[in-house]
Protein backbone atom coordinates (compact mmCIF):
# COMPACT_ATOMS: atom_id res chain seq x y z
CA UNK A 1 0.00 0.00 0.00
CA UNK A 2 1.70 3.15 -1.08
CA UNK A 3 0.90 6.84 1.14
CA UNK A 4 -1.72 7.83 -1.54
CA UNK A 5 -4.18 4.91 -0.65
CA UNK A 6 -2.95 5.30 3.54
CA UNK A 7 -3.91 9.24 2.79
CA UNK A 8 -7.53 8.55 1.12
CA UNK A 9 -8.31 6.01 4.12
CA UNK A 10 -7.33 8.93 7.07
CA UNK A 11 -9.40 11.17 4.86
CA UNK A 12 -12.56 9.26 4.30
CA UNK A 13 -12.34 8.52 8.65
CA UNK A 14 -12.10 12.17 9.07
CA UNK A 15 -15.10 12.99 6.75
CA UNK A 16 -17.15 10.86 8.08
CA UNK A 17 -16.17 11.87 12.29
CA UNK A 18 -17.26 15.43 10.73
CA UNK A 19 -20.36 14.59 9.21
CA UNK A 20 -21.45 12.58 12.45
CA UNK A 21 -20.42 16.06 14.82
CA UNK A 22 -22.02 18.41 11.96
CA UNK A 23 -25.07 16.34 11.92
CA UNK A 24 -25.21 16.47 15.17
CA UNK A 25 -24.80 20.27 15.62
CA UNK A 26 -26.93 21.12 12.38
CA UNK A 27 -30.13 18.92 14.61
CA UNK A 28 -29.84 21.22 17.23
CA UNK A 29 -29.94 23.81 15.90
CA UNK A 30 -33.28 22.70 13.72
CA UNK A 31 -34.41 21.14 16.41
CA UNK A 32 -34.02 23.45 19.39
CA UNK A 33 -36.23 23.50 22.39
CA UNK A 34 -36.68 26.06 24.47
CA UNK A 35 -37.41 25.26 28.04
CA UNK A 36 -40.30 26.59 30.34
CA UNK A 37 -39.18 29.37 32.67
CA UNK A 38 -41.23 27.66 35.24
CA UNK A 39 -42.37 24.14 35.41
CA UNK A 40 -45.81 22.77 34.33
CA UNK A 41 -46.70 22.10 38.09
CA UNK A 42 -44.81 22.03 41.23
CA UNK A 43 -44.18 19.11 44.10
CA UNK A 44 -44.50 20.12 47.43
CA UNK A 45 -42.34 18.69 49.76
CA UNK A 46 -42.62 19.20 53.20
CA UNK A 47 -39.21 19.74 55.13
CA UNK A 48 -38.37 17.46 57.77
CA UNK A 49 -35.35 17.94 60.19
CA UNK A 50 -33.06 15.53 61.58
CA UNK A 51 -34.15 15.65 64.91
CA UNK A 52 -38.03 14.45 63.76
CA UNK A 53 -37.04 11.52 62.04
CA UNK A 54 -35.11 10.05 64.89
CA UNK A 55 -37.11 7.26 67.17
CA UNK A 56 -36.03 7.56 70.52
CA UNK A 57 -35.91 3.53 71.84
CA UNK A 58 -38.15 4.58 74.66
CA UNK A 59 -40.74 5.47 71.48
CA UNK A 60 -40.18 1.85 70.00
CA UNK A 61 -40.31 0.11 73.10
CA UNK A 62 -43.90 1.45 73.51
CA UNK A 63 -44.86 0.86 69.84
CA UNK A 64 -44.14 -2.97 70.17
CA UNK A 65 -46.22 -4.39 72.20
CA UNK A 66 -43.64 -7.47 73.19
CA UNK A 67 -46.38 -10.04 74.65
CA UNK A 68 -48.27 -10.41 71.63
CA UNK A 69 -44.51 -10.47 69.86
CA UNK A 70 -43.61 -13.15 72.14
CA UNK A 71 -47.03 -15.02 71.98
CA UNK A 72 -46.15 -14.89 67.98
CA UNK A 73 -42.80 -17.32 68.17
CA UNK A 74 -42.06 -20.70 69.10
CA UNK A 75 -39.14 -22.59 70.75
CA UNK A 76 -38.79 -24.90 67.90
CA UNK A 77 -38.45 -21.99 64.79
CA UNK A 78 -36.22 -20.18 67.37
CA UNK A 79 -34.14 -22.89 67.33
CA UNK A 80 -34.03 -23.38 63.84
CA UNK A 81 -33.77 -19.40 63.31
CA UNK A 82 -30.68 -19.50 65.62
CA UNK A 83 -28.39 -21.37 63.06
CA UNK A 84 -27.82 -17.83 61.82
CA UNK A 85 -26.35 -17.04 64.93
CA UNK A 86 -24.49 -20.37 65.26
CA UNK A 87 -21.60 -19.82 63.35
CA UNK A 88 -20.51 -16.55 66.34
CA UNK A 89 -22.07 -17.78 69.08
CA UNK A 90 -22.84 -20.84 71.43
CA UNK A 91 -25.58 -21.73 73.11
CA UNK A 92 -24.90 -24.43 75.07
CA UNK A 93 -24.22 -24.56 79.05
CA UNK A 94 -20.83 -23.69 79.56
CA UNK A 95 -19.66 -23.37 75.99
CA UNK A 96 -17.44 -20.75 74.78
CA UNK A 97 -16.80 -17.87 73.49
CA UNK A 98 -16.32 -17.75 69.59
CA UNK A 99 -16.29 -14.36 67.68
CA UNK A 100 -19.48 -13.78 69.53
CA UNK A 101 -19.72 -14.14 73.26
CA UNK A 102 -21.96 -17.20 74.92
CA UNK A 103 -25.55 -16.77 74.64
CA UNK A 104 -26.71 -19.29 77.39
CA UNK A 105 -28.41 -17.66 80.52
CA UNK A 106 -28.65 -14.55 78.59
CA UNK A 107 -32.35 -13.00 78.48
CA UNK A 108 -31.99 -10.88 82.42
CA UNK A 109 -28.01 -10.87 82.45
CA UNK A 110 -26.67 -7.68 82.12
CA UNK A 111 -25.23 -6.16 79.22
CA UNK A 112 -21.22 -7.10 78.70
CA UNK A 113 -20.99 -9.21 81.89
CA UNK A 114 -19.10 -12.20 80.82
CA UNK A 115 -15.68 -11.59 82.22
CA UNK A 116 -14.15 -13.52 79.25
CA UNK A 117 -15.22 -12.31 76.80
CA UNK A 118 -13.93 -8.57 75.09
CA UNK A 119 -17.44 -6.85 74.36
CA UNK A 120 -16.77 -3.09 72.70
CA UNK A 121 -17.03 -0.49 74.53
CA UNK A 122 -20.52 0.26 73.52
CA UNK A 123 -21.90 -2.73 75.49
CA UNK A 124 -19.58 -2.29 78.17
CA UNK A 125 -21.16 1.06 78.80
CA UNK A 126 -24.64 0.26 77.76
CA UNK A 127 -26.01 -0.17 81.62
CA UNK A 128 -28.77 -2.47 80.82
CA UNK A 129 -29.91 -6.57 81.05
CA UNK A 130 -30.95 -8.21 78.58
CA UNK A 131 -34.65 -7.99 78.33
CA UNK A 132 -37.16 -9.10 76.21
CA UNK A 133 -37.89 -5.55 75.18
CA UNK A 134 -33.94 -5.44 74.47
CA UNK A 135 -33.27 -8.21 72.47
CA UNK A 136 -35.91 -7.47 70.35
CA UNK A 137 -34.31 -3.95 69.45
CA UNK A 138 -31.22 -5.37 69.33
CA UNK A 139 -32.11 -8.13 67.12
CA UNK A 140 -33.84 -6.43 64.43
CA UNK A 141 -30.87 -4.07 63.66
CA UNK A 142 -28.08 -4.46 66.53
CA UNK A 143 -25.70 -1.23 65.08
CA UNK A 144 -28.31 0.79 65.47
CA UNK A 145 -29.98 -0.24 68.66
CA UNK A 146 -26.30 0.34 70.56
CA UNK A 147 -24.08 2.17 68.42
CA UNK A 148 -20.82 1.36 67.89
CA UNK A 149 -21.22 -1.83 68.48
CA UNK A 150 -18.79 -4.60 67.11
CA UNK A 151 -21.65 -7.38 65.86
CA UNK A 152 -21.42 -6.74 62.15
CA UNK A 153 -24.94 -8.74 62.21
CA UNK A 154 -27.60 -7.04 59.41
CA UNK A 155 -30.43 -8.21 62.17
CA UNK A 156 -33.85 -10.02 61.89
CA UNK A 157 -36.22 -8.23 60.28
CA UNK A 158 -39.38 -10.35 60.65
CA UNK A 159 -41.10 -10.24 64.15
CA UNK A 160 -42.19 -13.91 64.37
CA UNK A 161 -37.98 -14.83 63.72
CA UNK A 162 -37.55 -12.35 66.37
CA UNK A 163 -39.99 -13.63 68.90
CA UNK A 164 -38.66 -17.27 68.11
CA UNK A 165 -35.50 -16.50 68.70
CA UNK A 166 -35.40 -14.70 72.33
CA UNK A 167 -37.73 -17.52 73.37
CA UNK A 168 -35.25 -20.26 72.93
CA UNK A 169 -32.44 -17.49 74.08
CA UNK A 170 -35.00 -17.58 77.63
CA UNK A 171 -35.20 -21.36 77.10
CA UNK A 172 -31.59 -21.85 77.27
CA UNK A 173 -31.05 -21.00 80.39
CA UNK A 174 -30.60 -22.41 84.34
CA UNK A 175 -33.84 -20.13 85.07
CA UNK A 176 -36.26 -19.20 82.71
CA UNK A 177 -37.62 -15.85 82.66
CA UNK A 178 -41.58 -16.32 82.87
CA UNK A 179 -42.98 -15.08 79.08
CA UNK A 180 -44.52 -11.55 79.52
Amino acid sequence: MDSFEINKIVAAVLVVALLIIGIGKLSDVIFYVEKPKTPGYSVEVNQVSAADTKISKEETEEKVDIASLMAMGSVESGEKVFKKCAACHSIVKGGKNKIGPALYNVVGRQVGALEDYKYSKALNEYGKAWSFEELNGFLLKPTKWIKGTKMAYAGLRKEIDRASVIKYLNQNSDNPLPLP
